[in-house]
């Protein structure tokens, strides 16, 4: 059978913008044919071009708007249409909020065939959320993101998306190595020193971390001269030695140049430390609603027992634990359920219990000897839980099911399992953790039938 398309690679055509794929293109229809428009929105007629043609689908790239989408909107940043750190900055708040629904709603019917309106919750300024950021260390010194789907560094002045002190750091480093002909590492001869600088931040303190594919730094004392008279919130300056051929923020091994090891913040009424490999929500406005909303579907009493699966530094468990009679936390990164347990101490909370080991192979396991949870709470990686361990938790017959998901699509596919074995799905709410940007997190609550 000859499949006959109907346009052709370098032409341009004039094409209305239906809807939003859920990594943020626009996709329009020519003669049925679907086009995936980067920087379109859903209700713009445009001019576009077409730039890489496949059997069932291709892509073009915006030409010229003719008519604007009622959500367009101009970007707050001027490198918005190069850098690819976000995605919808063009598009009105309320329109981002209301296509992160829509994305939660279609995927849970698409592929879970379950019908729920989820709600959203969304940030009152949805700006300078971030508390961690990473910028890669470009030619000359210069910084900034990536382009979109590439390695070549844009520069900035500054991001929107964290705090403004980051850019009076940055450009304190980029001059520093401006200053002393420092070398910065080059992915492709896997050669030159400074990689990149990942900055972690609390209500009230900043770590800097600077990457290097080296153990020391140039003239490093001038360096931590030049960063700590920016703030007095900057109480940590540490080196992270990353000589590995990879593309991983940060090596093994870190060195304190000045100041803590660690950050204190607090969430949700607990205290948490924080190192430099630690995970932690990177917007903790939205997370405090994240896990305040997780907390409110478990209705958790003193008499039940919660297992959280995926539960990183413990965090959603030891806010779970202020609930529960116990708590039993399960994550296979060994670093982060030491940290767990530390935080355990650090809060006095003694009814909390955590085990490093993959999810697939512990749950069954301390299901089978009897730790019956009453509630479970899941907050897997993107790519979502696995069968093994669902058919452990569905065998325990908890009364309800939490699951926090960064990714719709494997939520609806794992919801979907529950849902053919013995749950009912009830609810879901989406929280923005990132605005401007096409990731939504999600709550659901099943309960069993």
């Amino acid at each position: 059978m000859i499949i006959i398309i109907p346009v052709k690679k370098n032409h341009e055509y004039t094409v209305e913008i239906e809807t939003l794929s859920s990594e943020g293109s626009g996709i329009a229809r020519v003669e049925g044919y679907t086009l995936f428009v980067a920087g379109a929105l859903a209700g713009d007629t445009a001019r576009v071009l077409c730039t890489k043609l496949n059997k069932n689908y291709g892509f073009a790239r915006l030409v010229k708007l003719i008519s604007p989408s009622p959500v367009r909107t101009s970007p707050e940043c001027a490198t918005f249409s190069d850098c690819g750190g976000c995605q919808l900055m063009h598009m009105s708040y309320e329109g981002q909020l209301e296509f992160k629904r829509q994305t939660v709603r279609d995927a849970l019917k698409r592929i879970g065939g379950i019908s729920l309106e989820p709600d959203i919750i969304g940030m009152e300024t949805p700006f300078r959320y971030r508390n961690k950021m990473v910028f890669p260390i470009g030619k000359g010194g210069s910084w900034g993101f990536y382009r979109e789907r590439s390695h070549e560094v844009i520069c900035l002045k500054d991001c929107l998306l964290g705090d403004s002190l980051n850019h009076e750091i940055m450009n304190t480093v980029s001059e520093h190595i401006k200053k002393y002909n420092i070398s910065v590492y080059n992915e492709l001869e896997h050669m030159g020193s400074i990689r990149r600088v990942f900055i972690r931040s609390s209500r009230d303190e900043f770590m800097v971390v600077i990457s290097a594919n080296a153990d020391d730094i140039p003239h490093k004392n001038e360096l931590i001269k030049s960063i700590t008279a920016i703030s007095p919130k900057i109480t940590s300056i540490i080196l992270n030695v990353n000589k590995k051929r990879t593309n991983l923020v940060l090596g093994d091994k870190n060195i304190t140049l000045w100041g803590k090891d660690k950050l204190t913040d607090t969430l949700c009424g607990l205290d948490y430390e924080i190192s430099p490999h630690s995970f932690f929500q990177v917007n903790p406005i939205q997370t405090e609603k994240l896990y305040s909303t997780a907390i409110s579907f478990a209705d958790i009493s003193n008499q039940d027992t919660v297992m959280d699966i995926y539960c990183g530094i413990g965090t959603i468990s030891l806010t779970a634990a202020k609930h529960a009679k116990a708590v039993i936390g399960i994550e296979i990164v060994p670093q982060a359920i030491e940290d767990a347990k530390k935080n355990a101490a650090l809060n006095g909370i003694e009814n909390a219990e955590f085990f490093c080991s993959a999810a697939e192979d512990i749950v069954p396991h301390l299901i089978e000897k009897k730790t019956t949870p009453d509630i479970v709470i899941l907050d897997p990686p993107r790519k979502g839980s696995d069968e093994k361990t669902l058919s452990a938790i569905v065998s325990a017959k908890p009364k309800r099911i939490v699951y926090v998901s960064c990714n719709p699509a494997t939520l609806a596919r794992d919801a979907k399992f529950l849902t053919e074995n013995g749950y009912i799905a009830v609810k879901a709410t989406a929280v923005d953790m990132f605005p401007h940007t096409t990731h939504v997190e999600t709550v659901m609550l099943l309960i069993k039938e």
